[in-house]
């Protein structure tokens, strides 16, 4: 979803009439999905048959060099997704028996008899790697660094599920014993059943953390610094049996702890990481965090409840933090503030009236000591509850929101005011 259709179109392997459709919704203010998914799949298997067509010996020269340098992944990825169409989309643990369990004799007939569409799926990558190389080299030039992010889980219909079953707590028929979730919390009263199948973490461990260390790696090669979301679960992890309606009738296990952390720092060199410390965070998961230097995160939105020692407000603050008005899982900041009945304590802090709170709000975020301040772009732009990008515990209409060309044009005069601030509190 990511692949720039216009830069295809530049490299003459897709035409303007090819993908109008999707040029003429551009300025939408909401992505939608079910629409968006197949029109552009279907962009970029023309840009594929193009390629195949037009492209230069340079071009062609480029696409397999990819093709070797990624190697350690692509070939299986491919083979995933060229066989998730052949069965029409059904997850991997509904397939036939010997694409399930991978045999070797049918995973080689299935690399012939599926090598057009196993072609395509390396073509989508290379489109979109090559793109964004273009893109951090871009950001680099500017003195611009990436945040990645990285769900600790992975899906059970996964290209890794599918490769290393043995690295999860499956059962005998390749099915999830447990499941990933959170207990309740301020998001949900019977807290959050994510679904995705737990690891096998002494299995892992035997193994020294190689499908970790090769992750992570990755990963680095594509940003700068990466958030880890949902830290806690190195430290300990909420297991829910598979078949339970809610996530409430979990139970805390270990995580891989210190030995996990001490593992990567000798294969990686150092950890550029961010640790998504939210939520139920005891004295053992702060003092992993805190072991290996890594920064917390603050939320200005969990502040203001009215006890002076929340370590979200401004004044308790540290250093080696990053600082978000809200995150993707917040409301809005003015969506939020609209949503409040009891504001007075905020507004004293703020020494704020609540005429221009958006901005009283900006200058307390930025004048924080957090070394990071971060803040979504729909709070630059003082937007309200019908841009909040995701509802925890929910799965319709999420991350739907996308800022139009107009709304760009808002934003620099914002950027301008934000300057200003970054510059009174050092951080320009």
């Amino acid at each position: 979803l990511l692949i720039d259709l216009a830069e295809l179109e530049r490299s003459a392997w897709l035409k303007r009439e090819e993908y109008g459709e999707l040029r003429e919704r551009a300025e939408n203010g909401r992505v939608d999905f079910q629409w968006l998914v197949p029109a552009k799949e279907r962009a970029l298997r023309r840009a594929f048959a193009g390629f195949e067509e037009r492209a230069s010996q340079e071009d062609r020269k480029e696409f397999r060099d990819f093709e070797l340098a990624q190697v350690e992944w692509l070939e299986e990825y491919a083979l995933f997704m060229a066989l998730h169409r052949s069965y029409g989309d059904r997850p991997w643990h509904e397939w036939d028996e010997p694409h399930r369990r991978r045999e070797h004799e049918a995973m080689e007939e299935a690399r012939q008899e599926l090598f057009e569409e196993i072609e395509y799926r390396k073509f989508e990558q290379f489109c979109f790697f090559r793109q964004w190389e273009s893109l951090r080299n871009h950001a680099r030039e500017r003195s611009v660094e990436l945040i990645g992010d990285l769900p600790i889980y992975v899906a059970y219909d996964s290209c890794d599920a599918w490769v290393s079953p043995e690295l999860f707590l499956f059962d005998e028929n390749l099915s999830p014993r447990f499941v990933a979730g959170v207990p309740p919390d301020y998001f949900s009263a019977t807290g959050q059943l994510w679904g995705n199948p737990l690891y096998d973490w002494e299995r892992m461990e035997a193994e020294g953390y190689a499908w970790w260390i090769g992750r992570l790696r990755h990963l680095l090669g594509l940003f700068d610094r990466v958030r880890i979301d949902h830290f806690r679960a190195f430290e300990a992890y909420w297991a829910v049996p598979a078949g339970a309606q809610t996530a409430a009738d979990g139970e805390w296990r270990p995580g891989p702890g210190g030995k996990f952390f001490e593992t990567l720092l000798d294969a990686l060199g150092g950890l550029p990481l961010i640790a998504e410390d939210l939520g139920i965070i005891t004295p053992e998961v702060e003092e992993l965090r805190d072991r290996f230097g890594l920064p917390g995160m603050k939320v200005l939105q969990f502040a203001f409840g009215g006890d002076p020692a929340n370590p979200y407000l401004p004044h308790n603050h540290i250093p080696n933090a990053v600082l978000y008005t809200g995150t993707h899982d917040n409301d809005t900041s003015m969506g939020w503030f609209s949503s409040l009945g009891e504001r007075s304590y905020l507004l004293e802090y703020l020494a704020s009236s609540g005429d221009r709170f958006l901005w009283d709000w900006l200058r307390v975020h930025q004048a924080s000591v957090c070394a990071w301040a971060i803040l979504p772009l729909q709070d630059l732009l003082g937007l309200g509850s019908e841009a909040r990008m995701n509802v925890p515990g929910t799965t319709g209409g999420n991350w739907a929101w996308r800022c139009t060309p107009a709304q760009m044009e808002e934003v620099d005069a914002a950027l301008q005011e934000l300057g200003r601030l970054s510059r009174l509190y050092g951080r320009a």
